[in-house]
């Protein structure tokens, strides 16, 4: 079996050879630090993305099998993007720079984690139809300009990806990126900013929601159509979205509100997916995600992924006795193993074990492997993961 194939095995309760060794890629400031500590060239740090032939490189001095985060991904966002620019220099050093998509950030030199929010570009009506809207329109680039990776070639669509497509040659799961259908919108107002909007303005804050969801249906139905102009099936072995809509103690929206507004959009794109043959959905969330969990598998989003573990200790088992084998998962390894010794890899694997069992789920590193895990740790976790689950 290729790793494909095993993929859709364990998801779909089949019999298989082997659990294929999945990661979710790393820090830059990890990378940097495994370049200085010759582990890896500081060519390969800078140059690697989700699913770029240097991801395949690093994967494979590591001993992973692949990436999970490897999908071809049409334009969704804000095109084009806000202009990065600096607004203010501090007496500190530090800086407020303005990001992509319109949001002031306090940025420190040597600051790896998530940067303060100072303020949002995206404040009211007259913000959204001026700046916003006007970025938010399809366009066919949105398609034609996105990357596609096969067997280590990282190819443009519209300059022979969908050769690459047809064909169908690669032996790692390849998703299809639906877009995010309200992270995104997080993003672009903040937790404050959006918990006002919800209330102030319940009609701007419904044409926000929709009108990202139309965007990602619109994509995913060109994109789809384009590669499959004969129907499906299509070349991908799972959709994803990106959501990031939780944090420690739970969502960052209520839970009836999500599945009012929001809700309606997974269903109109999974549905979409599985007119082409993709019935494996994927959706990237960190934080505790339980109160969302019923929205999404109603709505045909099947796979939770990467499973934080975090302070609160998510794992598949619970969700599985509640919901039964509808709900899959792919991550749930606690990545913090990786800053301490083999006996913590040890303890780690062991916890894993009767979770494999359930069936439906695959380990993977519970979120981007941080700067104080270190290399020899990793390697240690990807040859006892082959003898443990081979």
């Amino acid at each position: 079996m290729n790793n494909r194939e095993r993929v859709q095995a364990i998801l779909h309760y089949q019999d298989y050879d082997r659990m294929p060794v999945v990661h979710f890629g790393y820090w830059d400031e990890t990378l940097l630090k495994w370049a200085a500590e010759g582990h890896i060239t500081h060519e390969q740090a800078v140059k690697w993305a989700d699913g770029n032939p240097t991801d395949a490189e690093i994967a494979a001095k590591l001993g992973f099998d692949f990436n999970w985060n490897t999908c071809f991904a049409p334009e969704m966002r804000l095109r084009p993007a806000f202009e990065s620019k600096v607004l203010a220099e501090l007496p500190d050093g530090s800086q407020h720079v303005l990001d992509g998509e319109g949001v002031v950030i306090l940025r420190k030199e040597g600051a790896g984690s998530i940067p303060k929010e100072i303020e949002h570009l995206l404040k009211d009506r007259a913000s959204w139809e001026s700046l916003y809207l006007p970025k938010l329109q399809f366009e066919l680039e949105r398609i034609t300009h996105a990357y596609v990776n096969c067997n280590g070639t990282m190819v443009r669509y519209d300059q022979g990806g969908d050769a690459f497509l047809k064909e169908g040659v690669w032996e790692n799961p390849y998703g299809f990126h639906a877009g995010s259908l309200f992270g995104v919108i997080r993003n672009w107002l903040g937790i404050v900013g959006l918990s006002y909007l919800m209330v102030d303005d319940p009609a701007l804050f419904d044409e926000i929601i929709d009108t990202t969801g139309e965007l990602c249906y619109q994509c995913t139905e060109t994109a789809l159509s384009m590669i499959c102009p004969d129907g499906g099936p299509a070349p991908f072995d799972f959709g994803h979205f990106w959501e990031d809509i939780s944090y420690k103690s739970g969502p960052l929206i209520s839970p009836r509100v999500f599945r009012k507004k929001v809700g309606p959009h997974y269903r109109r794109i999974t549905e979409l997916l599985g007119s082409y043959g993709i019935d494996i959905v994927s959706l990237d969330s960190d934080g505790k995600i339980d109160l969302l969990i019923p929205t999404w598998l109603e709505n045909g989003v099947n796979t939770m992924f990467p499973i934080e573990v975090g302070t609160w200790g998510s794992n598949i088992a619970p969700w599985r006795e509640r919901y039964g084998r509808d709900l899959r998962g792919v991550g749930g390894t606690n990545k913090v193993v990786f800053s301490r010794d083999y006996d913590a890899v040890e303890a780690e694997i062991r916890r894993l074990q009767p979770l494999v069992e359930l069936g439906g789920y695959i380990p993977c590193p519970d979120h981007r492997l941080a700067p104080d895990a270190k290399w020899e740790n990793v390697q240690y976790y990807c040859d006892r993961m082959r003898q443990t689950f081979g």
